[in-house]
């Protein structure tokens, strides 16, 4: 939770080494990070390359205020790392909780899909902190009807087969 934590953490020798060494142990590691500290995070995944990160959040880009850059060249930048992957959640708790709309949404969803490929993105629904803005079903369903279009493939590994395999829950 380093956007909880200051900037420095995520540099220090010891926490860059403790986070390598979850290698040995098959361990991933989440990074939840706010957009500015998307260079931390694009920093430690490039040091510690044998660890898996998933990017919580997409980077917890700052919807409501529409801002999407720097937030873009960042995401397009970590997601050049093979060691990283994004998850999908917690748009909405981002957005605008009292009106927030789907196009609201859609840009930073297929910026991430863009980026990391249907391969390297999974769902998540971030309850209950996704109800702050929206039931959990209105969050599936916004997500759902956003990637509908390039077919149910596609979107049974974002909402299935990437969470089975990248968090090795067979």
């Amino acid at each position: 939770m380093l956007h909880t934590q200051p900037d420095i953490v995520g540099h220090e020798k010891t926490f860059v080494q403790n986070i390598g060494g979850l290698a040995d142990y098959g361990l991933s590691f989440d990074l939840c990070v706010l957009a500015r500290q998307l260079p931390i995070a694009i920093n430690l995944a490039s040091m510690c390359p044998d660890v898996m990160f998933i990017l919580d959040h997409c980077g917890v880009p700052q919807v409501k205020e529409r801002i999407l850059d720097p937030w873009r060249s960042h995401i397009a930048e970590i997601a050049k790392l093979p060691n990283v992957y994004c998850k999908v959640s917690g748009l909405v708790a981002y957005a605008d909780h009292a009106r927030w709309t789907e196009g609201d949404l859609r840009p930073y969803v297929e910026h991430v899909i863009s980026c990391f490929g249907w391969d390297r993105v999974l769902f998540g629904g971030d309850w209950p902190v996704c109800t702050l803005s929206a039931s959990y079903k209105q969050w599936i369903e916004a997500l759902h009807s956003i990637t509908q279009f390039p077919g149910g493939a596609n979107q049974k590994k974002l909402f299935h087969d990437n969470a089975i395999r990248v968090c090795r829950l067979e």
